[in-house]
């Protein structure tokens, strides 16, 4: 084989192996929103794990993209807050879990109203945006679907100075 038929091989190779890795394995995201921050800001750009949550359930304290009950043409970045089987419940400011206070160091200002208590249906959870005051989570549309979440975001990779692990809260207290 001659020598550009071998380097065109390489390259339809390389092309075939990227689509394939992005499309089942591991997915860029825009963060659009305000809705996460101080954990996520807009124009951020997050590394999303799709194969993980084939292996299992999501975990409290995950950060997950997702297709909202509500809009399925976008995709939405939230925090999971309840697990299936549990409730979950805002009073005075605070998420309480099966009427556990929910630790969340990753909040900076408190929530305005009350919510629930809400069961979480099997094969849901329940999310939330870490910017309580502006998000639209399942305060507003419920528990989703757990077959609706794309995938697990693992790291904001750019812009270079914001790069950071999502995964540094293990979110398991109630």
């Amino acid at each position: 084989m001659s020598e550009f038929k071998s380097w065109v091989l390489i390259i339809v190779i390389a092309f075939a192996l990227s689509f394939l890795m992005r499309f089942y394995v591991i997915q860029p995201y825009r963060v659009e929103m305000t809705s996460m921050l101080d954990t996520l800001h807009p124009n951020d750009l997050v590394l999303v794990d799709k194969v993980s949550y084939r292996l299992h359930t999501p975990n409290r304290g995950d950060v997950v993209v997702f297709f909202p009950p509500n809009n399925l043409k976008e995709k939405y970045i939230k925090r999971v807050i309840g697990l299936p089987g549990e409730t979950v419940e805002v009073k005075d400011g605070k998420v309480y879990v099966n009427e556990k206070p929910l630790d969340e160091p990753y909040l900076n200002s408190p929530m305005q109203y009350d919510t629930g208590p809400i069961q979480v249906p099997d094969n849901h959870v329940f999310v939330m945006g870490d910017n309580r005051s502006v998000s639209l989570d399942s305060r507003s549309f419920g528990p989703i679907e757990i077959s609706s979440i794309v995938g697990k975001a693992l790291f904001v990779y750019f812009p270079f100075n914001r790069i950071e692990n999502l995964n540094a809260y293990s979110g398991e207290n109630p």
